[in-house]
């Protein structure tokens, strides 16, 4: 590779905006992270994040570096009823289906209660799930960031260098912000509920009517905002 981009300033610009962006973006996967990684014993969950986000690194940098079949994949390949689909609004209904499916399936056992039966019987297949399901929402998620880092980098290198620290950023935090929702269980309802605001914006993509990620972030940290007031509020002893 390349690494003369470090001697020109107008590389390390693009290089601060996509690290910016990729992190942005990465709530994404760190809630879905956290919300995974809870079904595993305890002594599993550091290792199946970190390999986890090491998986959607490899896979990342995969896609980087086949930009000219990433950018392919906007291509019509059919249409239904006036709409047509390319391969990336396939994966994107697919990935949001997936992330509404997850969602939803854990609110319920939220409320109503996990099912004991057949629990013991999937434990031991649940650390590679988690792999699997990581590493393929990893990718949902990156369509959109790959796409969008082609245009703000004419490198690759810039845009992996990018993505790099980004993962490494989410490595970082991703302990914490787990052992956070584990904490507050009515913050793991948020986050099941940005879950679905996720999935659907995800498949409304898919049938091209784009919803700003900005109005879904602005909505979720300002209901993060008054569940921080309440927690507040609870832990003010009683009068």
């Amino acid at each position: 590779m390349d690494w003369t981009w470090l001697a020109q300033p107008d590389a390390w610009v693009a290089f601060i905006t996509l690290t910016a962006l990729e992190i942005v973006l990465g709530i994404d996967n760190l809630v879905f992270l956290s919300i995974v990684t809870q079904k595993l014993p305890e002594e599993q969950r550091n290792r199946a994040r970190t390999i986890g986000l090491i998986l959607a690194l490899v896979g990342r940098v995969a896609l980087l570096l086949s930009i000219a079949w990433v950018m392919g994949l906007k291509d019509q390949l059919f249409e239904i009823m006036g709409q047509s689909f390319s391969g990336r609004d396939l994966v994107l209904v697919g990935g949001g289906t997936f992330l509404l499916y997850k969602a939803t399936t854990e609110i319920h056992e939220e409320v109503e209660g996990p099912q004991e039966e057949g629990v013991m019987a999937t434990a031991a297949t649940t650390f590679g799930a988690a792999l699997v399901q990581i590493f393929l929402l990893d990718l949902v998620f990156s369509l959109d960031s790959v796409i969008t880092a082609v245009g703000m980098a004419d490198r690759v290198e810039v845009m992996i260098a990018a993505v790099v620290v980004a993962i490494g950023f989410m490595i970082a935090a991703a302990k914490s912000v787990t052992e956070f929702i584990e904490r507050h269980p009515t913050v793991k309802m948020l986050a099941l509920s940005f879950l679905l605001l996720v999935g659907v914006a995800l498949i409304a993509d898919g049938f091209h009517k784009h919803l700003p990620r900005g109005y879904i972030y602005a909505a979720m940290g300002f209901s993060i905002f008054v569940e921080t007031l309440n927690m507040k509020r609870r832990k003010r002893p009683a009068a």
